[in-house]
């Protein structure tokens, strides 16, 4: 139930805005696995390259070394500074946005409308469908 005085149409545009903010950290998620996948595939090229060097291919290998190992995925750039870059230009800001709407809209609670679902949707008095959490949660 959103504070008292807060109308359907500012929950719904908080809403909103928690809805862009979500989609926001699961490209940020996505990021994170381009950035591991990225520094594993540059760990088993490395492997990659002393095994043809083992294998006696080392013209190969120091090819390999040379150009692609340890190499920028864009200018000047490793896959962690991409990271590091969008946090601090992108996320972090996005998200102190969001949360301060919330702040100034909605006495800062968050998912008012699932909250509101929450309350229409289960079977009342039905296990699994309780408004909280049993133990006290």
């Amino acid at each position: 139930m959103p504070p008292e005085g807060v109308d359907e149409a500012t929950v719904a545009a908080v809403g909103k805005l928690t809805e862009a903010l979500e989609m926001v950290d699961q490209a940020r998620g996505l990021l994170y696995s381009f950035h591991r996948l990225t520094g594993a595939a540059d760990l088993a090229l490395g492997e990659a390259s002393d095994a043809l060097r083992d294998a006696g291919h080392v013209e190969l290998a120091d090819r390999l070394d040379s150009e692609l190992v340890g190499r920028n995925v864009i200018e000047g750039r490793w896959t962690f500074q991409i990271v590091e870059d969008y946090d601090d230009t992108y996320w972090e800001p996005f998200r102190a946005a969001e949360r301060d709407v919330r702040e100034q809209l909605v006495a800062g609670r968050r998912h008012l409308a699932e909250a509101a679902m929450k309350e229409d949707r289960p079977t009342h008095g039905a296990r699994h469908h309780e408004a909280r959490p049993s133990g006290g949660a």
